[in-house]
């Protein structure tokens, strides 16, 4: 497995592969967990050669959030990856961002709603960093997690709009023994925070077996059902269209629905399919 910190050095070995080598892409921002480590062993089953990038991305952070405080240890993340990836690109923010980059990349749209509306800003930094790897890797495919759903679909917009080569996959939620989805932030929890979060997959065990007839009886309930948990400061609970993220109409196939719960300081996701009843 190669570590590669610069561009120079990924540039280098991607002029040197030999044509017709398809290429997995798996971006994180390192803390790898097992629900990493899925996203990587599929794209170690479909591909050639499998690149990990670790890059904490700075824009996708507000003034108010926790950049600094956000979890790093390459050296464990290196040792989880060993035997996984062929290369592990870990450039700084100076490379990726360097003095007087200008340009940002926005999904129109979906940036602003839902959970970009709670953080703004956010998935304006999430599609400038993607469109960056994705023109630095020219992946065949890339893979991500549907946990971070909304993220997820201004990615594949993204990669539409612009016509980028690159095939985006997506991988089910890997969760704890209790149903709480892994998640870097998981870390960030206090015993009492960590126990109380349980109450997310709960919520959605409880919104898989319910009836959606009027989408906003139904938030009502969830938000209901969260409040049961002291600790847990509901964020926002979402009905919508899976494919558009719009509110659901008659035309919509599939509804999903998206919770963001904060516990303390550290804000959690999740989300979960509905049957249209």
């Amino acid at each position: 497995m190669q570590t590669y910190h610069t561009l120079a050095e990924w540039r280098d070995y991607r002029r040197r592969l030999a044509a017709g080598l398809t290429l997995g892409f798996v971006p994180t921002m390192g803390s790898l967990h097992a629900g990493h480590l899925q996203l990587v062993r599929r794209a170690r089953a479909e591909n050639a050669l499998v690149v990990v990038s670790i890059f904490v991305n700075p824009t996708q952070f507000g003034e108010t959030e926790d950049f600094e405080c956000y979890p790093r240890d390459l050296a464990r993340d290196l040792e989880a990856l060993h035997g996984l990836a062929d290369v592990v690109f870990c450039p700084t923010a100076d490379m990726i961002y360097p003095l007087g980059s200008s340009t940002c990349v926005e999904v129109a749209g979906i940036s602003d709603m839902l959970l970009g509306a709670i953080r703004p800003g956010h998935f304006r930094g999430v599609a400038t960093v993607v469109t960056k790897f994705l023109n630095l890797i020219q992946a065949d495919r890339a893979y991500f997690g549907l946990k971070d759903y909304q993220q997820l679909q201004s990615i594949r917009r993204l990669v539409a709009d612009l016509f980028m080569p690159t095939e985006i996959i997506a991988l089910p939620t890997v969760r704890e023994p209790d149903g709480l989805a892994m998640s870097s932030r998981n870390q960030r929890l206090s015993a009492s925070e960590r126990a109380a979060a349980v109450i997310i997959p709960k919520a959605l065990e409880y919104a898989k077996v319910s009836t959606l007839s009027d989408p906003d009886r139904f938030e009502e309930a969830v938000r209901a059902f969260l409040a049961r948990e002291p600790l847990a400061q509901v964020a926002s609970v979402d009905v919508r269209d899976a494919d558009t993220l719009e509110e659901i109409s008659p035309m919509t196939k599939c509804a999903v629905l998206l919770l963001a719960v904060r516990f303390g300081t550290v804000l959690l996701i999740d989300q979960a399919e509905l049957f249209l009843g």
